[in-house]
């Protein structure tokens, strides 16, 4: 669970830089908070995991359903090369370990919860909700990935999370336990 405790902020400070150093990178700052989300209360987490699912749906809606999940896998490969240096200098920064308003962790581990998930609004919403009860109840090894030093402990346990959320959302798909209405 993301620390609680973060310093105030400072006066004539952008919100995004008012926890991090003067010397953490703004590209580092923008990645990590993705773009400002982690700021948005309550639970910045929960926000991301939300903007992650919509920006994906809107991008599924303009991709030709075969390319969807080679571009989902490669999105949250992406997200997790780039989001574990960010989160990183931005721990590292603040002060904190985990800070709450690093929130490149949650969309990386949508990402993964979404990969090969039907395009339907049923399946989104189950894998967002498989996401976030995952990365908050982290069974092992999740809560164990925390423990890995700086960004990588920081991201690999929502990705973790994110894999427990993939592999029950294919297991419910499997059974038919989510009806979609998709032609078949």
């Amino acid at each position: 669970m993301k620390e609680s405790q973060e310093p105030d902020s400072s006066a004539g400070m952008s919100p995004v830089r008012a926890t991090a150093s003067r010397t953490t990178p703004l590209w580092a700052l923008l990645v990590a908070t993705f773009f400002g989300i982690g700021r948005l209360r309550p639970g910045p987490g929960t926000w991301a995991s939300a903007a992650t699912v919509l920006l994906w749906a809107a991008l599924c809606f303009a991709l030709v359903p075969s390319l969807r999940t080679p571009i989902a896998i490669a999105l949250a490969l992406l997200v997790v090369l780039i989001g574990i240096p960010a989160a990183t200098k931005v721990a590292r920064g603040s002060g904190i370990k985990d800070p709450q308003f690093v929130v490149i962790d949650e969309v990386a581990g949508q990402l993964v919860a979404l990969i090969a998930v039907p395009f339907a609004w049923k399946s989104f919403l189950a894998a967002f909700i498989l996401f976030r009860v995952f990365d908050i109840v982290k069974p092992p090894p999740v809560r164990q990935l925390e423990a890995l030093p700086d960004g990588t402990g920081i991201v690999l346990d929502d990705v973790a999370a994110g894999l427990y959320a993939l592999g029950t959302m294919h297991l419910l798909l499997h059974f038919d336990t989510i009806r979609l209405g998709l032609l078949r």
